[in-house]
């Protein structure tokens, strides 16, 4: 089994991270990391370069775990990306970071969270920054 978590290069993503991280230590279990690049928007802010992605494949070689770091570079759905990485791994556990949105904001945009809380098969660990 590995843990799975959902990495965007802001504050959330990093939590995700720093909880899957310990996840992964505490069921000595692999790591996979997942960004997802969006195919319908010319500027994706969730879209890690790769200097960022490679500091997270650095930063988790120093703490000698086990990981990989992947990019969906093809789809519009990240919940989809996550959901379907989640299968083919078969996570133990999804982690995501989790940000606070308004009730109006949820039911005008959805919520790739709330998609990833309802239908993923395996737990799922969802964190907000300090």
């Amino acid at each position: 089994m590995t843990v799975l978590v959902g990495y965007v290069p802001n504050n959330y993503g990093e939590a995700a991270l720093t909880a899957a991280v310990e996840e992964a230590g505490r069921r000595q279990e692999p790591l996979l990391v997942v960004n997802m690049s969006r195919d319908d928007v010319l500027a994706d802010a969730h879209r890690a370069g790769e200097e960022q992605l490679d500091r997270v494949r650095r930063d988790l070689d120093e703490l000698g775990l086990t990981a990989e770091v992947r990019r969906v570079e093809h789809g519009n759905d990240p919940a989809e990306a996550l959901l379907a990485a989640a299968r083919d791994v078969d996570a133990s556990v999804l982690v995501i970071g989790l940000r606070h949105r308004t009730p109006v904001g949820k039911l005008i945009l959805g919520s790739t969270a709330q998609r990833v809380l309802l239908d993923a098969s395996c737990p799922v660990l969802a964190v907000k920054p300090a």
